[in-house]
């Protein structure tokens, strides 16, 4: 076990991915709404709000258990 916690240095990476991805997509998010909202640059807006849907979807694609091993695609924690 690393000093971290995790069972290995995969763990960890694939941890500090998944929340980098959330805090992109929330900044994504919020930097949409607020160029939809100030009408700065409507098309810019939407992008942006559609690359943080693709974002929060590969999270969730990562985390939400597969239905035949009831395990999700990240490697687990050791605990």
């Amino acid at each position: 076990m690393s000093a971290c916690g995790c069972a290995d240095n995969g763990q960890a990476m694939t941890n500090l991915i998944l929340s980098v991805l959330m805090l992109a997509g929330a900044a994504l998010l919020a930097g949409g709404i607020y160029m939809l909202r100030k009408g700065i640059n409507r098309k810019q807006g939407w992008l942006m709000l559609v690359a943080a849907a693709v974002m929060f979807a590969n999270v969730g694609i990562w985390t939400i258990p597969t239905p035949q091993s009831n395990q999700s695609l990240a490697p687990q924690s050791g605990d």
